[in-house]
């Protein structure tokens, strides 16, 4: 593995969110939402092209989803600012769990990987 360059330095956190009101538990359906921030600590901006998830349930069943962008968009992101959405995944297990990457270009040229750590998906009551 190299080592990153800190000219490249994306941090993304994420915030999870159960929703009640969509989810059916009878239904083996769970809905949560995930609210990401991703800020640039480099210093050259960046744009994000492509996002890669790996979903996985409480069955360990696996979904891969690769995509353009973000929410429709390809957010260009200078040094010291964030860029924050939100968006959702369904599960047919009440936990689970979310890990990826974002594929970015910096103004310099250069392509890189920003990584997005793993995250619990799991109701509130669901986890001790």
């Amino acid at each position: 593995m190299t080592t990153p360059d800190p000219r490249h330095n994306i941090r993304v956190t994420v915030a999870t969110e159960y929703l009640a009101d969509q989810s059916d538990e009878a239904g083996q359906r769970w809905v949560f939402a995930y609210h990401i921030t991703i800020r640039n600590e480099g210093s050259v901006s960046a744009r994000l092209l492509t996002r890669h998830w790996v979903i996985t349930d409480g069955e360990e069943r696996v979904q891969e989803v690769h995509g353009e962008g973000v929410i429709g968009e390809q957010p260009h992101i200078a040094p010291g600012q964030t860029f924050e959405y939100t968006s959702g995944a369904i599960l047919e297990t009440e936990v689970g769990s979310m890990r990826g990457s974002y594929q970015m270009i910096g103004e310099d040229g250069i392509h890189f990987d920003a990584e997005i750590p793993a995250f619990t998906l799991a109701p509130p009551h669901a986890l001790h």
